[in-house]
């Protein structure tokens, strides 16, 4: 009976690799599948957008006006003055 909980899915591995990954899952004490699941849950965490800790402070930057602030009267020249580019 199929779980609803999970998907089935095929992925072709190359024979060397899969050799490895089944050594290592016998060092690690557990199976092939449970280290492919731990690793892709790894990798999907891993690649997870993570919140900022705390909010951007722009009020003490001075290249940054407040608001009401002055309005920015700068040369496309001292703009990359200003601001280092790749």
């Amino acid at each position: 009976m199929a779980n609803k909980q999970s998907v089935r899915t095929s992925v072709d591995i190359p024979i060397a690799l899969h050799r490895r990954l089944r050594e290592a899952a016998a060092r690690q004490g557990c199976s092939a599948r449970q280290l492919i699941l731990r690793s892709i849950e790894q990798t999907v965490e891993a690649s997870e957008p993570t919140k900022p800790n705390q909010r951007l402070d722009l009020r003490n930057n001075p290249l940054i006006p407040s608001r009401g602030g002055e309005p920015f009267n700068l040369t496309n020249e001292e703009i990359y003055e200003l601001i280092e580019f790749p």
